[in-house]
């Protein structure tokens, strides 16, 4: 599995840091928001580890009828 360079918006990774830190320290903040803040930095991981990854998709490039 090769890796790709950081491609990685460092603005974006910034942003969502700063929001999973501030919702952890909010008091008035409802779980249900900070669940929603949780759920977008784990997808962010998610996004980014794909985003590395150079096999990931590659798969739409076969023909299917070669896998028969």
């Amino acid at each position: 599995m090769k890796k790709k360079k950081n491609i990685v918006n460092a603005e974006i990774e910034g942003f969502i840091n700063d929001m999973l830190s501030q919702v952890k320290t909010d008091t008035t903040a409802s779980l249900t928001d900070k669940m929603k803040v949780l759920d977008r930095a784990l997808k962010w991981e998610a996004i980014k580890l794909k985003a590395e990854d150079d096999a990931w998709g590659s798969g739409f490039m076969q023909d299917p009828e070669e896998d028969s």
